[in-house]
């Protein structure tokens, strides 16, 4: 987003935004609170969640380095609709939404980036629900580990980026349902050891996950 930024007024957004550190569980905002600001996670990881009447945590998304979230609710002025808690050790740079406002209005082609940016949540947010309704459980875990990969092909090793009790919630799942998923995936070449991935094959996998549903249930 900054990146399509002319060099005056990248500077200018900069000069107003601020950096901070978080620890595990620490709060950057809650549900309900006025937005202010837009948040770009610098290193770690950060979940949106909401509380649901009966008390339940439902985990929206979850960014990491070099994602953005809360424009659409900064820009005018409304309530946080969800929370968002540093899930490992995080740095995030805040920028305030005048600041931004302020860029829009001396360089309007600014606001084609935000709106951009506002269109990628709302593309992940659907393809979340797509998977909810078209994927089984494996299949799900299986796209997971897949965009955790660094490479397209070959054998591959990935770090679990945070707890499994919250992949299970990011991927609408319950903790028990993820490990019979992660069982069901050592038939597609995937061992888990800890908070480590093994894949034996990145395209085998790639497969698995783009199998017919009512097929990955009857191999299963």
């Amino acid at each position: 987003m900054l990146k399509s930024f002319p060099e005056q007024i990248r500077e200018m957004v900069l000069n107003m935004s601020s950096w901070s550190d978080y620890d595990r569980g620490e709060t950057l905002f809650l549900q309900g609170e006025t937005a202010q600001a837009i948040h770009i996670v610098m290193d770690g990881w950060v979940k949106l969640y909401r509380i649901s009447p009966n008390g339940g945590e439902a985990i929206v998304n979850v960014f990491t380095k070099g994602e953005s979230f809360g424009e659409a609710v900064a820009f005018r002025g409304l309530a946080y609709p969800v929370s968002a808690e540093a899930v490992t050790s995080c740095e995030v740079m805040r920028i305030p939404s005048i600041a931004l406002l302020e860029a829009m209005r001396k360089e309007p082609e600014i606001a084609v980036s935000m709106i951009a940016s506002t269109f990628a949540h709302l593309h992940s947010l659907v393809s979340q629900l797509e998977q909810l309704k078209a994927q089984t459980g494996p299949q799900r875990v299986a796209e997971f580990l897949l965009e955790l990969c660094e490479q397209e092909t070959g054998q591959c090793e990935v770090t679990l980026p945070y707890d499994k009790f919250l992949i299970a919630g990011r991927l609408g799942m319950k903790p028990e349902s993820l490990s019979r998923s992660f069982a069901r995936l050592k038939s597609a070449g995937v061992r888990i050891n800890r908070n480590h991935a093994e894949i034996d094959d990145i395209e085998r996998l790639r497969t698995f996950s783009e199998e017919d549903p009512v097929e990955a249930w009857h191999k299963g």
